[in-house]
């Protein structure tokens, strides 16, 4: 069993919010989206993002975790959310074919889906999850930015990162012809952990120590999020800060 907690805010900057989440603890499902900052109609394409996500979900029930096991449930789980994401892409990209207002409109999506013991995560972009256990913050993903490319061939260090001028470019994202895929990933986990998904309004303002701190403060997660829009708005509020918080 699992309990959530979840804020979206539009930040100190923008006029608009283009993040869009998505919780349903009944199905062990949760999102959060990322319109992409410079393309038009960004929170046309993060909210098309988050209802595909729902729809595909609901009308394409998976199968119970007992008929599968192992790499088989893996790889079919896998699969799944590929077919999922990939009618996500076409979708948006077909809007914007059609509307001609909203062309070149995209988003990042990072989607969280527990199955008994199993985390299994889905993104693609620079919105993020993370896992808090026994005092520490792990990422779970990785993003799909420019400067993370170069962060990999150890061209630039992630404090330098934080201030490159290019740091906020998407390499790959929902919404673009031939943007490359999502990642997938699969994690143990256990009672007590803590698991964060949120969009770059969060993790742009706060460094993973701080976000920990910040997590670890309370244990009301309606008020950690709360806090946690709070802290990045008190460092900038940059961009719009979505977090969603589930306990295990």
């Amino acid at each position: 069993m699992a309990s959530v907690g979840f804020k979206t805010d539009v930040g100190l900057r923008r006029d608009g919010n283009e993040d869009a989440l998505l919780v349903l603890p009944k199905y062990n499902l949760f999102a959060v989206a990322d319109g992409v900052g410079g393309r038009n109609s960004g929170e046309i394409a993060s909210r098309k993002a988050i209802v595909g996500i729902e729809n595909f979900f609901k009308t394409n029930p998976i199968e119970r975790s007992d008929e599968m096991e192992g790499d088989d449930r893996y790889n079919r789980l896998e699969s799944y959310f590929l077919r999922c994401f990939r009618k996500i892409n076409n979708d948006i990209l077909g809007i914007a074919t059609r509307e001609p207002l909203n062309e070149g409109m995209a988003t990042t999506a990072v989607v969280a889906y527990l199955d008994g013991d199993i985390l299994y995560v889905v993104n693609i972009g620079d919105s993020r999850a993370y896992i808090v256990r026994d005092g520490e913050i792990s990422q779970l993903t990785e993003d799909h930015t420019y400067v993370n490319k170069l962060i990999s061939v150890g061209a630039l260090t992630s404090n330098e990162a934080r201030q490159h001028p290019q740091k906020n470019m998407i390499t790959r994202a929902l919404g673009v012809s031939g943007g490359g895929e999502p990642d997938f990933y699969h994690y143990d986990i256990r009672e007590k952990d803590r698991i964060l998904l949120c969009t770059d309004g969060l993790h742009g303002e706060l460094t993973d120590v701080e976000i920990r701190d910040v997590m670890f403060a309370e244990q009301d997660l309606n008020q950690v999020c709360r806090n946690l829009v709070k802290a990045a708005n008190e460092k900038g509020g940059n961009d719009n800060i979505t977090v969603v918080c589930i306990d295990i």
